[in-house]
């Protein structure tokens, strides 16, 4: 089958037509044919070295992938042709952090096992997946809006974290990637309007436009002259130097959601006095535990006033045109690019 692979001993990501196609292994797997398949901001970093991923093996990469049941185990409660989205997290079970329900701190599963990073994923045309993990889509959601539910499923997780969020909140946005994009919506269909979006990407900026939310636009030179404080900020940037500067736009009693995945390279020098006298509360959010029935409902009342590809800035490349996708999402020309696959 065809696949987008990468070598993490190498750090080499290649196309190739003849992976060889998942079978069933347990009586709970299913295979998913799979239609979308995204490429994560996460995904880049493992690409460059950033961030931890398989070395032992070339895989496919991808943790973003929606499509329908090709392949059932005996004991599987899915039927063939179902449309289904993958959760690529899950959890041991076992340890304290999983059993208290809070599997992202597992060391073990959580972000430690994820499909598209340490086991085969959805850059490929199939791929086996525990029937745990796999999600039926309800009528009135296709395959395509369901390629966004893995990251609505982080933002539901941050939304959760970061609330109460109230209505009349000013709020600023960094980064208008397609997880700014995201928030964007979120806030928007939740009935914010006090919203500030920073990007330095004028590009990236006109994307945002076409969302017709009503939201401030600005760039990060706007930010610094203005000094204006926020109750709530959203860090989507992943670049620690902007956690360093916006930290100063906080207002008294704020919230700074640090959202973006960073390097862990990556430091910010903060003033804990700051900290102090302003009371301020600093959310980290680590990917999305227990959150798809959330974002599958999101994505159900959202529906094609939010979910349009081309509004959110999302373009589409087949699995050959991998390169391409790389550096359209380089160059920022793209809030997100997205493998369409098996439409022929």
């Amino acid at each position: 089958m065809e696949a987008v692979v990468f070598d993490g001993s190498s750090l080499n990501l290649y196309y190739q037509k003849d992976y060889p196609l998942p079978k069933l292994e347990n009586d709970d797997d299913v295979i998913v044919k799979v239609h979308y398949s995204g490429i994560c901001g996460t995904d880049l970093h493992i690409i460059q070295g950033e961030f931890p991923a398989i070395k032992t093996r070339p895989i496919p990469l991808g943790h973003e992938s929606s499509g329908v049941i090709h392949q059932v185990g005996k004991n599987s409660i899915f039927k063939v042709g179902q449309k289904v989205v993958i959760d690529p997290n899950t959890s041991c079970s076992l340890c304290d952090f999983c059993r208290k329900g809070n599997y992202q701190y597992c060391l073990t599963a959580g972000i430690n096992s994820t499909i598209g990073i340490w086991k085969d994923g959805g850059w490929a045309q199939y791929v086996r997946v525990p029937q745990s993990q796999v999600f039926a889509l309800p009528d009135g959601i296709t395959t395509e809006q369901a390629g966004l539910c893995e990251p609505y499923s982080c933002v539901s997780h941050g939304f959760d974290r970061a609330s109460p969020l109230k209505v009349g909140d000013k709020i600023l946005i960094l980064g208008a990637g397609i997880i700014g994009n995201l928030w964007i919506t979120t806030l928007h269909h939740h009935g914010h309007r006090e919203v500030t979006v920073s990007e330095m990407n004028p590009t990236r900026l006109d994307i945002v436009k076409r969302l017709d939310t009503g939201f401030r636009l600005v760039t990060p030179d706007i930010l610094a002259k203005e000094k204006t404080t926020y109750d709530v900020i959203i860090d989507c940037t992943g670049v620690g130097k902007v956690m360093e500067i916006s930290f100063n736009y906080m207002k008294e009693g704020g919230k700074y959601v640090l959202f973006g995945c960073c390097p862990p390279s990556h430091t910010s020098s903060l003033n804990p006095f700051d900290i102090y006298n302003k009371e301020l509360t600093i959310i980290g959010v680590k990917i999305n535990p227990f959150s798809f029935p959330s974002a599958i409902s999101w994505l159900k009342a959202m529906g094609t006033r939010y979910l349009d590809y081309h509004k959110l800035g999302v373009k589409t490349y087949k699995l050959s045109e991998y390169k391409q996708a790389m550096e359209d999402l380089k160059k920022g020309s793209v809030a997100k690019a997205v493998f369409k696959i098996n439409q022929d």
